[in-house]
């Protein structure tokens, strides 16, 4: 076999193969993890493990938000995964939308490190699991990242990944052969992981989006990830001798010209047109069109800083076009349409700023190829970053530079902090980086299409949206 061995290990009996096939932040690139699947009942035989390593399930996908997750556990069922781990982006969807995937039974999801917030089980979420493959036995432990200030909006919460691992690898003890752990915690803690932990034989990784050239080893522990949205699906060798690991080799197959899976294209169908009949039900009208722009100050942006602003106790808020991606027209309103124009899995997030800092940020949104430069961010769905809009505050200036900012008719003061709402996306200085110098945040625990389904249906917020708040002069 093609790699490096693991010769310090005394091996006797025949020897034996393992492949490992895995994925990580797929990121309901649905129609990639279709050609993924084809390669995979391509290579896959009885002596194959299937593997997730998390983010597969991306919420902004109508497929997952009228099935409640369950669709994406039919599609790996489909493709014959043994396991996923839960990420950050099936987290987010809180404790409900788990318990959900879970209870599907099409496959086993773990993560040894993630509670509800009283520490009691997530129903259904196992810890480990062990999967004999030709009487060798492979203890699969999950990991998910610490986004316990996200998390805990749903009441949940991320304990110490190492702590969590040695007591599982203590629990099981002379149970298993091989341990795989499947980790979404990024590329540097999974070699923190194989530096800190003994008795790792391997790590799937994910999160960091890290496409590897080959596999790692790293304190006798093989490291392996495969970039992200369903690109490339991994492929892990491995040589077995007496029930332990002698050499392997990894690689990560391009999957762009392999045909798609047409079990998997079916089903994604069916679940599409459940969905679909499922969020398409008129939650209320609106009585007037309210357009959008990614470049020129427009009412539904609008619409949203004024409902931030109610919704956050604050002096004032911004919020950037980007965060959606279009207008709604008179009539009808639907989940469906909300989460077709608002994809974006994004909290109200309330911060202290200095005035300057945000004289810095409306000034950089004069330009348009800053509003026009690529969005692409923790958290971002939309294609662009947009113009920053207000509300509570009103500004004055000549196309190319800012003449003056008020809020409450008084001017906008650099050195005075302000009370802002805004988004955990601008909060963190992502396209506008002066908003990344807020300090004191906090988050709700709702998304900016909740907060858009909430104020699109009150009146006085619909007529207030047509007002502008940058003047030229």
């Amino acid at each position: 076999m093609v790699g490096i061995k693991l010769n310090s290990i005394c091996v006797w009996g025949s020897k034996m193969n393992i492949r490992i096939l895995h994925t990580n932040d797929v990121h309901s690139r649905f129609e990639n993890f279709s050609k993924i699947a084809t390669k995979i009942k391509e290579l896959k035989d009885e002596n194959t493990l299937i593997l997730d390593a998390g983010d597969f399930n991306d919420f902004m996908r109508l497929e997952l938000q009228g099935t409640k997750g369950r669709a994406g556990c039919k599609l790996l069922n489909i493709a014959g995964y043994d396991a996923i781990t839960i990420g950050n982006n099936e987290g987010f969807e809180g404790i409900d939308i788990i318990e959900s995937m879970t209870s599907t039974n099409l496959i086993p999801f773990v993560s040894c490190n993630l509670y509800k917030s009283d520490m009691s089980t997530i129903e259904g979420l196992r810890r480990s699991i062990i999967i004999d493959r030709v009487g060798v036995k492979f203890l699969i432990i999950g990991i998910t990242p610490l986004f316990n200030e996200f998390f805990s909006l749903s009441n949940m919460y991320a304990t110490n990944p190492i702590e969590e691992i040695n007591k599982e690898l203590k629990v099981n003890n002379g149970n298993y052969n091989i341990c795989i752990v499947l980790s979404h915690l990024g590329i540097s803690h999974d070699f923190e992981l194989a530096e800190t932990i003994k008795g790792l034989d391997i790590i799937v990784g994910g999160h960091s989006h890290t496409l590897m050239d080959k596999a790692e080893v790293i304190n006798r522990t093989i490291i392996h990830q495969s970039g992200n949205y369903g690109e490339h699906l991994g492929v892990l060798d491995i040589e077995i001798k007496d029930k332990k690991i002698i050499g392997f080799h990894g690689e990560n197959i391009n999957v762009d010209d392999i045909a798609e899976d047409s079990e998997i294209i079916e089903e994604l169908y069916n679940q599409k047109e459940i969905s679909i009949v499922e969020l398409s039900q008129p939650i209320f009208k609106i009585d007037c069109h309210i357009w959008h722009d990614i470049v020129e100050e427009n009412p539904i942006t609008n619409l949203l800083a004024d409902a931030l602003v109610d919704v956050v106790s604050c002096d004032m808020s911004i919020i950037n076009s980007g965060v959606i991606i279009g207008g709604i027209r008179k009539g009808d309103v639907s989940y469906k349409k909300l989460l077709e124009i608002s994809p974006s899995p994004l909290n109200p997030t309330y911060m202290e700023i200095k005035g300057k800092y945000i004289k810095e940020a409306l000034q950089l949104s004069l330009q348009s190829e800053v509003c026009l430069q690529d969005g692409k961010g923790s958290g971002f769905r939309g294609k662009y970053l947009g113009r920053l809009h207000i509300s509570n505050a009103f500004i004055e200036h000549n196309g190319k530079e800012i003449l003056s900012i008020k809020i409450n008719n008084c001017e906008m003061e650099d050195e005075k902090t302000y009370r802002v709402a805004t988004s955990d996306y601008l909060r963190r200085g992502t396209g506008y980086p002066s908003l990344s110098n807020g300090f004191n945040e906090r988050y709700n625990p709702e998304y900016m299409r909740d907060v858009l389904k909430d104020y699109l249906n009150k009146k006085d917020f619909l007529e207030k949206c047509f007002t502008d708040r940058w003047r030229k002069i």
